[in-house]
């Protein structure tokens, strides 16, 4: 076996049991994607770029689920820190909880079922093309 070989195996291993290596490859991703986006002049998150990126890599079969999924298992874990900063903003602006707030709950509410719809037949559509590719 080659030393090439033998190296990108040992990486290979590395990257499928670590989480920390995981989540810096995600971060990587969503750096790539918000560097992107700035040189670009998208007016588009870098950290949608950096996921379409990885999906690109993930449907080409460059990267497997199992190089990621761990680190995306600690970020869904602790997804409930990522809203903290929205409700300590919302301390600051009481106009929130009058009128101007049931506005903006009810475009949210819109807004996180059409996301959630959106990725349900995203996750619907890549699981038949997948399923599709393997029979």
């Amino acid at each position: 076996m080659s030393r090439r070989l033998a190296l990108a195996l040992k990486l290979k291993q590395i990257l499928r049991r670590s989480r920390l290596v995981q989540l810096g490859l995600i971060v990587g991703f969503w750096w790539l994607g918000d560097v992107t986006a700035r040189l670009t002049g998208l007016p588009v998150p870098g950290g949608v770029i950096g996921m379409v990126l990885m999906l690109g890599l993930l449907l080409a079969h460059g990267l497997g689920p199992a190089s990621v999924r761990r680190g995306a298992d600690v970020l869904l874990a602790d997804m409930l820190l990522f809203f903290v900063p929205a409700v300590m903003g919302l301390l600051d602006h009481r106009e929130f909880l009058g009128t101007l707030g049931l506005e903006l709950f009810g475009l949210i509410l819109v807004g996180t079922t059409l996301v959630m719809a959106g990725t349900a037949l995203t996750v619907e559509l890549v699981q038949r093309l997948v399923s599709r590719h393997a029979s």
